[in-house]
């Protein structure tokens, strides 16, 4: 299928930009990296009347540390992210999950900012967002304001953005000492998008065997990434063993209430969900261990 007739203006301002969304409101659509955008638009799920190209404004790109968060401009392709070394360091759960994000050529033009607006709960981003209790910075002729990701997601590729408010930024916080992560999920082949995907963020006490806090991001399980925080209550002060690790998966599997679709029953997703909340918990707190060694 080809798009609806649709109008397109390339502003190389970024206040140029806002004042297009300010005018237009949801008639208009940003565009950024255009990987979801565009097939929605041939596919005509979507039908703007103007679409805003963000590619020329240079203010929308960059990774930077502030103030214990990595900040990523909303323009940052995913492909940046995956070979910056301050990302590598500062925020290991961001590097390994970004590896997973479609393939190649798909990272070298999906944007960061796309991914978290575009709010698809199967995506990775969002998931990670979650994971580390980040934040989405949003500006628009109004004002800016910070939106945590927990108050962000509301529902099938819903976020609370106003039509006329950009994502500028995305905050991933840096994580305590003596904290470990990892990245797992299943899906049917490599580079589509999760039946089921976990982040998981370990930190442990300074005795190198007690739980401090622990956090489980899910994707790919509803209409928005979720947290399993009953779980994560019940794994503080727990032991580093096997045995934490299982029950932390029954937990995740009484806690989660997964959707159904042509690609997976919920039944599956919960059985998986668990599968994987074990395994990740038990690398990431391998992984905070071994930093504490060192």
């Amino acid at each position: 299928m080809k798009p609806p007739r649709f109008r397109y203006t390339a502003p190389e301002r970024l206040d140029e930009a806002l004042a297009v969304l300010a005018e237009l409101g949801d008639e208009a659509k940003p565009l950024a990296g255009g990987q979801s955008l565009v097939p929605m638009l041939n596919m005509r799920l979507a039908r703007p009347s103007v679409l805003v190209d963000l590619n020329r404004i240079p203010e929308l790109d960059g990774i930077e540390l502030v103030d214990g968060y990595l900040r990523i401009r909303a323009m940052t392709r995913h492909r940046a992210v995956e070979r910056s070394s301050v990302v590598a360091q500062h925020q290991p759960l961001l590097s390994e999950a970004i590896r997973y994000v479609g393939h190649l050529p798909i990272r070298t033009r999906g944007t960061v900012g796309g991914s978290i607006a575009h709010a698809d709960p199967a995506a990775e981003l969002p998931g990670v967002l979650l994971a580390l209790d980040g934040a989405v910075e949003l500006l628009s002729q109004r004002g800016e304001r910070v939106v945590p990701a927990a108050e962000f997601f509301v529902d099938l590729l819903t976020t609370v953005a106003a039509p006329d408010e950009l994502v500028t930024a995305v905050r991933f916080p840096v994580l305590p000492p003596n904290s470990g992560t990892a990245w797992l999920e299943v899906a049917r082949r490599h580079g589509d998008y999760a039946l089921v995907g976990v982040g998981a963020v370990v930190t442990i006490a300074s005795d190198g065997r007690t739980i401090e806090e622990a956090r489980l991001s899910f994707i790919g399980v509803s209409v928005t990434p979720v947290r399993a925080r009953a779980a994560e209550a019940a794994l503080r002060g727990q032991p580093v063993a096997p045995d934490t690790w299982r029950a932390a998966a029954v937990a995740v599997r009484e806690e989660l209430d997964p959707t159904s679709d042509i690609h997976a029953s919920a039944a599956y997703r919960r059985s998986v969900a668990g599968v994987l909340a074990e395994r990740a918990l038990a690398l990431a707190a391998q992984r905070a261990q071994e930093g504490i060694e060192r």
